[in-house]
C-alpha cells in the first residue's frame, strides 16, 4: 500500500482515517491559508480549500497519497466556519437553532508520484432542534464548539441538538468515508 498522508491537524479526521487504514498513515498539517470567502458558493469554497491544502502539503513529498478536506456548515445561505470566540460560537448556535443546515465537505486525494488529483464534495443535511439560551450557554461553556464548523460537533455533545441526519454521517464529522473510499478506488488504491 502506498504511503498515505493526511493533510489535517483535525483529531476527528485522524480518527476517521484510522478506521479505514489503521495506523498506516502520517499526518502533515497544511499551512494553506483558507481565507474567509463568505460570499463564495459553499461547495466551490470547500473544494478549493481542500485542493489548496493537498497541493501545499504535496510540495513536501516526492511520493505518497495526500488526503485533505475542508468542511463548512451552510445555514440559510450563510457559510458558517469555525468560531473564534465564545460570542461567535453563541451567535452561530442561535443561527442554526431550529433550522435545517448542511455540512459541506470538500475532499481531495492527490497522488504525488503520478501527479494525479481528484477533488469532490459531499453534502449532509442536518435538522437542528430549537435551542434554548440555557442549551447555548451550557454548550459553549463545555468548550466543544471551538474548532468545529457551525459551532457544534455531531459526534459529541452536539448530537443532542441534531434531530435528524440525511446523508453521510461521517461527512458531518468532517471526512466523508464513503466518498473517500470511492475516490481512493478511482485512483487505484485499495484499502
Amino acid at each position: 500500500m502506498e504511503r498515505i498522508i493526511l493533510a489535517s491537524a483535525s483529531p476527528r479526521r485522524k480518527e476517521l482515517l484510522k478506521m479505514l487504514t489503521g495506523d498506516r498513515f502520517q499526518v502533515f498539517t497544511s499551512s494553506y491559508d483558507e481565507g474567509t470567502a463568505q460570499k463564495s458558493d459553499p461547495a466551490e469554497l470547500v473544494t478549493r480549500n481542500s485542493l489548496g491544502k493537498a497541493r501545499e502539503v504535496a510540495r513536501h513529498f516526492n511520493d505518497g497519497v495526500i488526503i485533505s478536506a475542508d468542511t463548512v456548515v451552510l445555514c440559510r445561505e450563510e457559510i458558517l466556519g469555525k468560531p473564534d470566540n465564545a460570542a461567535m460560537a453563541k451567535g452561530m448556535l442561535r443561527k442554526v437553532s431550529g433550522q435545517q443546515v448542511q455540512a459541506i465537505t470538500g475532499i481531495t486525494v492527490l497522488d504525488v508520484s503520478r501527479n494525479r488529483e481528484i477533488t469532490r464534495h459531499e453534502i449532509t443535511n442536518l435538522w437542528i432542534k430549537q435551542l434554548s439560551e440555557e442549551d447555548v450557554e451550557s454548550y459553549v461553556n463545555s468548550g466543544e464548539p471551538f474548532g468545529k464548523a457551525g459551532a457544534f460537533a455531531v459526534q459529541g455533545k452536539g448530537a443532542l441538538f441534531v434531530e435528524r441526519i440525511e446523508g453521510d454521517f461521517f461527512n458531518a464529522v468532517g471526512l466523508p468515508l464513503f466518498r473517500l473510499g470511492r475516490m481512493l478506488k478511482e485512483m487505484g488504491i485499495q484499502l
